[in-house]
């Protein structure tokens, strides 16, 4: 499935957007991270958990949960929230 990859990891995959294989939203980061290595540990912590500055969006609905089934028509995005003062 097409997973939208934002500006501060693509110079991981080299690419705005890659094809991923999974049915959990872990399963996909599995997959990008076998392909592009140190990609998962950008956006999951060592609790496994989203870092904080992460968000996923599902078909442009935001999601929390790294279990969320997918089907092959899904589109991931990733996105990074931007901080600072």
């Amino acid at each position: 499935m097409k997973v939208l990859i934002p500006s501060p990891l693509r110079p991981y995959t080299g690419e705005r957007e890659v094809e991923a294989n999974g049915a959990t939203i872990g399963e996909i980061l599995d997959d990008l991270d076998r392909r592009y290595p140190g990609l998962r540990f950008r956006v999951i912590d060592e609790q496994d958990q989203m870092r904080p500055h992460m968000r996923f969006f599902i078909n442009g609905v935001q999601v929390f949960d790294l279990s969320r089934a997918l089907v092959p028509s899904d589109e991931i995005q990733i996105v990074q929230a931007l901080s600072g003062g």
